[in-house]
């Protein structure tokens, strides 16, 4: 058996809705509209590092106060009311600053482009690749938090592998029985691997990659 023939294989038996919990995009699959999606899926995303009972329960910790509907009630609330709902959050390297800077970035985004997808699209040309996308997404939500919540959405100019915005791609482009989509217009092709310690391993064991560290450049060659 060849490496996509073990790839086919593995899809085939593992890409189904019984083994989705519990994934980090759990939560989101409850939200029906896609800008709330949206916004559920940057969120669980954004937060989707180190043991997943620990990301559930901080990812509920955030979408709990949104409502039924994050994307209209985080347009409503202002940087003091974040600060208010948000004051006892605690997750890893994330503190309230982290995550009221990060939220209200969202929502100006939001407030001035309709909707994240529309700053990553205006940033992004079918077959060219998502870089100049998450690119652009990344440093405005850095920009409009003041750098506070830059560790939420690295960049790929800082050399992550951005594997979290990657899976948050991942969730909102693809449609399928897993992914629940809700944007348009993005190729599928052009999507990255989400790299973590774990898929550069297996990368490695099946030669999709060579390269020494974890970084951008491997999720690429993946």
């Amino acid at each position: 058996m060849n490496r996509l023939e073990l790839l086919d294989k593995v899809y085939n038996e593992y890409h189904r809705e019984e083994y989705i919990y519990p994934d980090p995009l759990s939560p989101v699959l409850s939200y029906k509209n896609a800008d709330d999606r949206e916004v559920a899926a940057v969120i669980a995303s954004s937060l989707a590092l180190g043991r997943v009972d620990l990301i559930l329960k901080a990812v509920n910790s955030v979408l709990l106060p949104l409502g039924s509907h994050p994307a209209s009630e985080l347009d409503s609330l202002s940087v003091s009311d974040l600060r208010e709902i948000y004051h006892d959050f605690v997750y890893r390297f994330f503190k309230t600053d982290e995550i009221t800077g990060f939220l209200y970035a969202i929502k100006v985004i939001r407030g001035d482009r309709g909707s994240l997808q529309a700053l990553f699209t205006s940033n992004y040309t079918q077959g060219k690749g998502i870089t100049s996308g998450i690119t652009a997404l990344s440093n405005e939500i850095a920009r409009i938090s003041e750098g506070k919540s830059a560790m939420l959405l690295p960049s790929p100019e800082k050399g992550s592998a951005c594997k979290r915005v990657n899976l948050f791609l991942r969730w909102m482009v693809r449609h399928d029985n897993i992914d629940p989509g809700g944007w348009s217009d993005i190729n599928t092709c052009d999507l990255l691997v989400p790299v973590d310690t774990h898929m550069y391993d297996i990368a490695k064991r099946l030669r999709f990659t060579s390269r020494k560290t974890a970084d951008f450049k491997t999720a690429v060659e993946i």
